[in-house]
């Protein structure tokens, strides 16, 4: 079964597709291409275990030292260039 594809830009795409990973047709470009994003969102983590995980560490760093001074921190650094 051959492969139609109505859309102009989708079938641009497929064609694009096939040359660059030199596929013998659009059909086998389209089948790796949707093989290659099943696997990538497979293995994708989702935004809310990433963010977790950033609020994770965050908190693992500890508080905040109220008697850090930021201003001058900075200046010290720039003093060193």
């Amino acid at each position: 079964m051959s492969l139609y594809i109505r859309d102009n830009d989708v079938d641009a795409l497929a064609k694009q597709v096939q040359q660059v990973i030199k596929a013998p047709n659009k059909t086998e470009a389209v089948r790796i291409a949707l093989r290659n994003e099943l696997e990538r969102a497979r293995q994708a983590i989702p935004l809310k275990e990433r963010i977790k995980q950033i609020q994770d560490d965050v908190r693992a760093m500890g508080s905040d030292d109220p008697s850090f001074d930021m201003k001058k921190f900075t200046d010290e650094q720039w003093d060193g260039i």
